[in-house]
């Protein structure tokens, strides 16, 4: 079984119910985030625009971008079986009303699929009783296997104490939780001028800040059960990984400037923290290579960010299949991780 572990869904409504659509623009900018509704001159489409700070774009919403038939035929014209449902980016600001309306799209775009879609529930992580039963009912009644996140919500990431009551009640429900990067980590003063910095790079730096203070943390000492699955290889974690978390000295040193226990460190990384690729071909062969061997086949998802670039999901496959790695490190990543770790039939 292909499973994309990354497949954009929105409201087929959102541009075609103002109420809604005023709402969704209402809340992001409550968020420090300038959003806005304009149309693309070569197509006439509409679309809606995130920008922050204001002038400088990360996120487009364009309208029958997120069909089900073109997307069961790009997928059928990939060879992909399943497609794991996320929203594209605006987790950190949607409300809590908003989230109910997406959840019961979801779910209803699901059943419109005959088995070939699974969802994530979405809903702010502030653990309040409201969002815990959304959580619930998200799990129990619309059958929803795992939950999707931000990095990180205004100025906190997810290791602080804000979201333990949620995380507390994810790893009592052995709930995996996406985590989404944002357009840009909390400090981006420096790289906001240059579209591809801020949209490409903003994101990784993101997801690389994230993972690092989890772990860093040790906030899975408190939540063992808790699984998160970071987007874009988690910032090309796979880079540095070994650099953030040095092996003993064997010689005496004056000065201990690396406090770490690694391995209590690699233990986090190997039963709570996963990668989403977040489509194959951008990081190129020789980079995809290297993060299977760092970060190990059994970690790594694949996933396509559909329809930001449909030509991901269509040679997505063929690109994971063609990579120097095991015939069994390429059926871990190309399905049966996302199966194992989202519970799909």
């Amino acid at each position: 079984m292909i499973i994309d572990a990354n497949m954009y869904w929105m409201p087929r409504n959102l541009f075609t119910d103002r109420s809604l659509l005023e709402n969704f623009i209402r809340t992001s900018c409550e968020y420090g985030v300038y959003a806005y509704e304009s149309s693309i001159p070569e197509t006439g489409k509409r679309q809606i625009v995130i920008e922050k700070p204001k002038g400088c774009q990360n996120l487009n919403y364009v309208e029958n971008q997120y069909e089900i038939e073109p997307q069961l035929q790009d997928m059928d014209d990939a060879g992909v079986d399943k497609a794991v449902l996320k929203i594209p980016g605006c987790h950190e600001w949607l409300s809590l009303e908003l989230c109910k309306k997406f959840n019961d799209g979801m779910a209803e775009h699901v059943k419109l699929g005959n088995g070939r879609f699974n969802a994530l529930a979405v809903l702010p992580p502030w653990g309040t009783k409201e969002c815990i039963y959304e959580l619930e009912r998200c799990v129990y009644e619309l059958g929803m296997t795992g939950v999707q996140l931000s990095a990180h919500y205004g100025e906190l990431y997810l290791d602080d104490e804000a979201f333990k009551p949620f995380l507390k009640k994810l790893n009592e429900l052995k709930l995996p939780a996406y985590i989404h990067h944002t357009s840009m980590p909390v400090q981006y003063d420096s790289i906001y001028d240059y579209n591809n910095l801020r949209r490409s790079y903003g994101r990784c730096a993101d997801q690389a800040i994230a993972v690092n203070r989890e772990i860093f943390s040790g906030m899975f000492e408190e939540f063992p059960y808790v699984k998160f699955i970071h987007s874009m290889l988690g910032g090309a974690f796979f880079a540095f990984m070994n650099l953030m978390f040095p092996k003993k000295s064997e010689k005496k040193e004056e000065v201990s400037r690396f406090k770490v226990d690694t391995e209590k460190m690699h233990g986090y990384l190997k039963n709570n923290i996963f990668f989403e690729m977040s489509h194959a071909e951008p990081w190129g062969k020789l980079q995809l290579e290297c993060a299977i061997k760092t970060l190990g086949a059994d970690h790594i998802l694949f996933g396509t960010s559909y329809p930001v670039r449909p030509q991901w999901l269509l040679t997505g496959p063929d690109f994971i299949r063609k990579l120097d790695i095991s015939e069994k490190e390429k059926a871990l990543i190309l399905g049966e991780n996302a199966k194992d770790i989202y519970k799909l039939k």
